[in-house]
């Protein structure tokens, strides 16, 4: 199955999860810090890291954000906080899912399924660029360019835009954005969408939504005035 790194400081669920997932076919390795966390990780390459956010050394988030600087590996949150601000800077943090306290092993195998999944498809399935009207997308380095000029984009913003690129002039439910970029389990949370829609339209000078169109109660389309060149 996969490679399973388990950061958490709370004894009694590291070996819990490491017995659940190793039934479930996983090879499981644990930390109990975030800087075990982090060398773990350089050198058991894992598959999926699950990681909790309150550990004793570091938050959690800035473990995330350190991992994200040099390997792409899935991370799934850990928390005992559900509230949105807090989910928000994980996924901004470059996590790829969130799981809140308590919740049960066939949920998280779930995840770990879902993270093994998206990192599975294959990049060549992708053109490398995207380009329409004033705004271009490089998909290889995650950048986008709008009038030539890089735009600031957190990962998630750009997965967001992204994703409605790649189906420009298709409405795209908010489900199937939501699941695309968050994964299964954040489907019915539009609230999210509409977060990075909002800040979306504001780094793109696209206010009025001419560009990212809204169709109300279903979702976001890409409505660019050229078509799309790879």
């Amino acid at each position: 199955m996969a490679k399973v790194l388990v950061v958490d400081d709370d004894s009694s669920l590291l070996r819990a999860l490491r017995l659940g997932l190793q039934a479930g076919g996983h090879q499981v390795t644990t930390a109990v810090n975030g800087e075990q966390g982090i060398s773990q990780t350089a050198l058991t390459s894992p598959d999926v890291v699950v990681l909790d956010l309150g550990l004793p050394d570091i938050d959690g988030l800035a473990v995330c954000k350190r991992i994200r600087q040099w390997s792409e590996v899935p991370i799934i949150i850990l928390s005992a906080s559900g509230t949105e601000d807090r989910k928000v800077a994980a996924l901004d943090g470059g996590a790829d899912d969130y799981v809140t306290k308590p919740f049960g092993m066939a949920e998280l195998e779930a995840r770990i399924r879902a993270a093994l999944r998206r990192r599975g498809e294959p990049d060549e399935q992708l053109p490398p660029s995207l380009a329409f009207g004033p705004l271009e997308l490089d998909l290889v380095h995650h950048e986008a360019r709008l009038h030539g000029a890089t735009v600031s984009l957190t990962t998630k913003e750009f997965e967001v835009l992204s994703f409605l690129a790649r189906h420009v002039g298709r409405t795209c439910t908010h489900q199937m954005i939501l699941t695309a970029v968050w994964g299964t389990g954040y489907g019915h949370e539009a609230q999210y969408l509409h977060a990075y829609v909002h800040r979306l339209r504001q780094k793109l000078d696209d206010g009025p939504g001419t560009m990212i169109q809204t169709a109300a109660g279903v979702g976001y389309s890409l409505r660019p005035n050229q078509e799309i060149s790879t």
